[in-house]
């Protein structure tokens, strides 16, 4: 049911949105299903004789009640006689036996053929026509061939009664969107007043989105983004500047932040359809987890009951988050993933992870195959779409998970000898890429190109195993070779993205090989991704320096030029301390010579203020040595610190200290970057300081210095690139911490001699201006003194 309800659609689109019925079968497949039918169809029409038209466009035009339908589509073949259609020839194909297709499947084979013929039959004026099913099984190569004569009444029925049914939705959704239109007209906004600087954001994104341009906005901590960017994208909704809004972000909480506005502005007499989107493993339904496909009755007969389960909860409900689709998905017994994906299809608002947009694995077919200028894509926490980028691009395969399914296939090798075969010429490709490493002695290999040759053998192994997976979903060893296929696939696809901004990294350890692909510079995907819309503000509370922001969004070329708005903070800058210590240095070298200096500037922060304060440190082997000697220094002063083995509960409990209004001190210490260093809000006095050791540079490690080689290249400065904004960005994200509201107070100390540098100074946002920097202990403790004093009287 992959569609979006429209007055113009496919006809294959059509039929399977009125006529699918039955079980929802999650195979395993890849791309190579699709690539390998359109070569089948190629063979098939290449032998037709030349009274057979392949890929014959076929158009028409249904009206039922207030719609007009425009319907679309493409015939296989049409064999003409005296140039007259006489024939419809419908290729389909399938690893399944012609036999075993189910009724359903073979009804939409049909089906769409019929609506052909009703477009020829009518052009044509003619009384009948022939309909031949040409099935290719390719696992057998088998070809059966199928024929009806159909005439002219019996598809005119047929195509108005799908047109009457697909009418339905089409009523359905015209009444949902007078409604919603109406109830925005006369939408306020919902407080008393803008905050500072909140209109002029406002007007900013409305403008964008009519013009369908994009927007790249700084809008520090307090600006209240997400108001400030749903409310005029939902006007802009309201006056029919675009027809659906992706909030996209990358942390649950963001998304949290996003429902619980929309549930305001509902408050406030708002009425749309808003659906949150949440990953397959957190939502489906406990006892789904270990069921095969053919025995989880959440998805047997799933298209039998997906239409009137969507009617139920667009009928009663508007606000659908994970916990609503769970009572409507197990009331009507379908799968709650898949649920959510067909509801959606109905939504105005959609708030989702980056990955549905940006991710080339796990993107959203329904919205995202074809560019839509009047999608409106809002991207919170923008600065975190960098890394999180090239991560969706980088993927990896090793030897040493495939040397173990082999030893376990060849224990019972019946019906795996294909298999068997094709993973040893994978193991055989493994091998010869690792003899080259050990021949040079080297343990690890950057390299410019792609591993073709191991790419094409594994290539021949997803081919067939895509087959294979689906005929023998009892083998014993099913999950295991699934699990395989899928890394090979996900490395596979990755891999046809390969070009100048990719590398490729041989890496021997224990005697085994991994091959990882990684993405360096993913500015040309983003923007690929982000085209696929129409307006898009991209939004974060930290995205200094802006245009290197831009650069790495792919929007700084003449044709896809992002625009650039830096506001100032809305607090009263003399609120936040912020201290530069000029006299410590943290470089990795002199790290064990300033221990001392570090416990000492930590407490002087503590001692200038009763309070709460995060210490945040760049790693947590560098943690654990300031903690240790914090604890020795100091041992009567309260510390909690970050794990790096920490779940939900833990982190729970750790903010849990950070209680309001404390009568002692307490001190916590967290790693830059963190799940501590953003996405956490310690309001008033649960928060009364940051310290920050260090610039936050990411560690050297083979990958990140070919980065910075790469921007070098690229007459960039690649140690900016690769190392200084990537960690400045942490930094700015862990002091804003701190000033969370506007009646907030408190103080940032950064413990870095490099911190007072132009290197990092140049870069600092306009509410960081009036830093001041201290050259001694003595001065740092008189300044943070004279800023409490100013403060508590």
């Amino acid at each position: 049911m992959d569609i979006n309800i429209k007055e113009k659609i496919g006809i294959r689109e059509l039929v399977e949105f009125v006529l699918k019925g039955g079980d929802l079968v999650t195979t395993s497949s890849n791309d190579h299903s699709a690539q390998e039918g359109t070569r089948i169809h190629h063979l098939l029409q290449k032998k037709w004789p030349a009274t057979i038209a392949a890929e014959v466009d076929l158009k028409g035009e249904f009206t039922h009640a207030a719609h007009t339908i425009q319907v679309h589509g493409r015939a296989d073949g049409v064999r003409y006689a005296d140039h007259l259609p006489s024939e419809i020839l419908e290729i389909k194909t399938s690893p399944v036996a012609f036999k075993d297709l189910t009724t359903n499947t073979l009804e939409l084979y049909w089906s769409q053929a019929k609506f052909y013929a009703h477009l020829l039959l009518t052009k044509y004026d003619l009384p009948q026509l022939k309909i031949t099913l040409i099935y290719y099984q390719t696992t057998t190569k088998q070809i059966t061939e199928k024929s009806v004569t159909v005439s002219r009444d019996q598809v005119k029925v047929f195509t108005n009664n799908v047109i009457a049914s697909y009418a339905v939705w089409l009523d359905l959704v015209a009444d949902l969107h007078r409604q919603r239109d109406q109830a925005i007209t006369q939408l306020k906004f919902p407080f008393s007043s803008y905050h500072q600087n909140q209109h002029e954001l406002a007007a900013a994104v409305y403008r964008t989105i009519a013009s369908q341009k994009k927007l790249l906005v700084e809008a520090p901590t307090g600006t209240g983004k997400t108001i400030s960017t749903l409310f005029p994208a939902i006007k802009a909704l309201g006056a029919g500047l675009c027809t659906r809004i992706f909030y996209l972000t990358a942390k649950r909480s963001t998304r949290m932040v996003a429902r619980d506005t929309i549930k305001l502005l509902h408050e406030h007499g708002l009425n749309l359809h808003m659906v949150v989107l949440t990953a397959k493993d957190q939502i489906i339904f406990k006892e789904e987890r270990d069921l095969a496909d053919e025995d989880n009755p959440f998805l047997l007969g799933y298209y039998d009951r997906i239409r009137p389960a969507l009617l139920d909860i667009l009928q009663h409900e508007q606000l659908i988050d994970p916990e609503t689709i769970w009572t409507y998905a197990r009331k009507h017994t379908v799968d709650p993933f898949e649920y959510s994906l067909d509801i959606s299809l109905f939504c105005d608002v959609v708030i989702c992870d980056y990955n549905y947009l940006f991710d080339p694995l796990v993107y959203l077919q329904r919205f995202f195959t074809q560019p839509d200028p009047h999608n409106v894509f809002l991207v919170d926490e923008a600065h975190n779409l960098i890394d999180r980028s090239r991560q969706m691009y980088t993927k990896e395969i090793s030897s040493a998970t495939l040397v173990p399914l082999l030893s376990q296939l060849k224990d019972q090798p019946r019906r795996r000898q294909r298999l068997i075969h094709l993973l040893e010429r994978v193991l055989d490709s493994f091998d010869a890429l690792k003899i080259t490493l050990q021949r040079y002695h080297q343990e690890t290999l950057m390299m410019t190109e792609a591993a073709t040759d191991f790419n094409k053998r594994l290539d021949t192994f997803c081919e067939f195993a895509s087959d294979w997976l689906k005929e023998h979903q009892q083998d014993e060893l099913y999950d295991e070779i699934k699990d395989y296929f899928l890394t090979a696939h996900a490395f596979l696809k990755i891999n046809d993205y390969y070009g100048p901004t990719f590398r490729t990294r041989l890496l021997v350890v224990d005697d085994e090989l991994t091959i990882r692909t990684i993405c360096l510079d993913s500015s040309h995907l983003l923007a690929d991704s982000l085209n696929l819309g129409g307006g898009t503000v991209l939004f974060s509370a930290t995205l200094s320096p802006l245009p290197y922001y831009r650069e790495m969004f792919g929007l700084d070329d003449d044709t896809n030029q992002g625009l650039l708005y830096q506001l100032p903070s809305p607090f009263a800058s003399d609120h936040l301390g912020l201290f530069v210590t000029n006299d410590i240095q943290t470089t990795y070298q002199k790290r064990p010579a300033s221990l001392g200096q570090v416990s000492a500037t930590i407490y002087q922060l503590l001692a200038s203020h009763p309070g709460n304060y995060l210490i945040f440190l760049p790693s947590y082997s560098y943690l654990e040595q300031v903690v240790a000697r914090f604890n020795r220094d100091y041992p009567e002063i309260a510390t909690v610190c970050q794990t790096g083995t920490m779940d939900n509960e833990a982190r729970t409990n750790f903010l849990a200290n950070f209680v309001a209004n404390p009568t002692s001190s307490l001190v916590g210490f967290a790693v830059l970057g963190g799940m501590f260093a953003e996405g956490i809000d310690l309001q008033g006095s649960r928060l009364a300081g940051v310290a920050i050791v260090s610039v936050g540079l990411p560690r050297i490690n083979p990958e990140t210095d070919e980065l910075r080689k790469y921007f070098t290249a690229h007459h960039r400065d690649g140690f900016q690139y690769a190392y200084q904004l990537p960690g400045l960005n942490n930094v700015f994200q862990a002091a804003g911490r701190v000033i969370r509201g506007e009646d907030d107070v408190g103080v940032v100390v950064l413990i870095d001699q490099r911190f007072a540098s132009p290197r990092y100074t140049q870069f600092y946002p306009p509410h960081w201006q009036h830093f001041q920097l201290t050259n001694s202990p003595q001065q740092l403790q008189l300044a943070l003194k004279k800023f409490w004093h100013q403060h508590t009287d």
